[in-house]
């Protein structure tokens, strides 16, 4: 075989490995953008012309947010905030629409203490998007309803329900320990949970 033949078998070998190598790299870094965003990464890939370029943005907004300065609530500070959330949801009873906008308040106060920009709406969703993905849509219905109730066009089921979508992206910024049910929330905005259910009606006896 003369050496022209053997430089080409090599060239299509070296292409062939670096394009199986690409399409593994991409494939890895589809499934961690998948892990990481959940169910922000198809709403994002819905919203934009093609898969890479949905991806591309993906990748911007963790570079942006790994120059942000996240950082941790104080005990202490957690606290009051969880007290600033049992106050506005006791309010809740008699004015609903109020306790809404106070909790939308409430939400922007915890990211801003946590070191995220608050100014603009939208980069909120792109920043919150990085760490809280699987929650962020429960944010997204809140602050629709949440404007609804402002021109007072929210029904008060619907803005019991914002008071539950603003709770989980909440605690999630609290960074609430698992267990700790003193530092929970309560009111309009909780759900109990499946053995809460099942103790509830153990006590009825059904």
């Amino acid at each position: 075989m003369s050496t022209v033949i053997w430089v080409v078998v090599i060239v299509v070998a070296v292409v062939a490995v670096i394009a199986v190598g690409g399409a593994v790299l991409q494939q890895r870094r589809r499934h961690r953008l998948r892990d990481r965003f959940g169910p922000e990464y198809d709403r994002t890939v819905r919203e934009r012309d093609n898969r890479r370029e949905a991806e591309q943005e993906l990748l911007a907004r963790e570079q942006r947010f790994s120059g942000l300065e996240i950082r941790a609530l104080a005990p202490q500070v957690r606290e009051g905030y969880v007290r600033k959330w049992m106050e506005v949801q006791e309010r809740f009873v008699d004015a609903p629409g109020f306790a809404v906008t106070e909790a939308d308040h409430l939400v922007t106060s915890v990211m801003a203490e946590r070191g995220y920009p608050t100014e603009n709406f939208e980069q909120r969703l792109s920043d919150l998007s990085v760490a809280h993905g699987r929650t962020l849509d429960h944010y997204r219905q809140a602050h629709v309803i949440s404007g609804r109730a402002a021109h007072q066009e929210a029904s008060t089921e619907e803005l019991r329900q914002a008071m539950v979508h603003y709770r989980v992206l909440f605690e999630e910024l609290l960074e609430v320990p698992d267990g700790d049910h003193s530092s929970r929330p309560d009111g309009p905005g909780r759900e109990e949970t499946p053995q809460e259910r099942t103790t509830r009606r153990d006590a009825r006896g059904q």
